[in-house]
């Protein structure tokens, strides 16, 4: 009796066989999970905009959530000309006739938007127009998976590592 070689023989070829798609199978779900999660990301995505509206007797301050996941703003830094304000209230033009909401350190769902600050008044004479011409408004915020951006008026949404909670000059409402 010869003995065949190992490759020829019907079930070693059974087993090699076996082995190869079992092995192709790990590297497709390997490939299928790493999509998966990638969904799973996109489909919880954020993205804040900071917008203005007037009239004749109005002006307002709004943040919106486009985006199809929640938002976790981590800080606001609000300043005028290169003076940075902890509250509207800091500002002559917004010291009176106003209602505001907090946005700093809050989370937005999708589609929520939030009016930052409402004047409702005389806008000629409330000197709010040369307050709106210097001041900057920057966001920083999250999605749940701990990506993070910054947004600002441009509403230019810039990826960063991290949204630096101890963030000095914060803006507290």
């Amino acid at each position: 009796m010869t003995k065949s070689k190992w490759y020829k023989n019907p079930e070693m070829l059974i087993a090699l066989s076996a082995l190869f798609i079992g092995f192709l199978t790990a590297i497709i779900s390997i490939y299928s999970a790493a999509i998966d999660r990638q969904y799973a990301r996109a489909a919880v995505w954020p993205k804040l905009e900071i917008f203005r509206s007037f009239s004749a007797h109005s002006f307002s301050y709004s943040v919106s959530n486009r985006g199809t996941g929640p938002a976790i703003i981590k800080y606001a830094i609000v300043k005028a000309d290169t003076q940075y304000i902890e509250r509207w209230s800091d500002l002559d033009a917004f010291s009176s006739n106003v209602r505001q909401s907090h946005i700093s350190t809050t989370t937005m769902s999708s589609g929520q938007t939030i009016k930052a600050i409402e004047y409702s008044g005389e806008l000629a004479s409330s000197g709010i127009a040369e307050v709106d011409a210097t001041l900057s408004i920057e966001l920083c915020y999250c999605s749940i998976y701990d990506e993070c951006w910054l947004v600002d008026r441009t509403n230019e949404n810039r990826p960063v590592s991290q949204c630096d909670a101890t963030i000095e000059h914060g803006f507290e409402q």
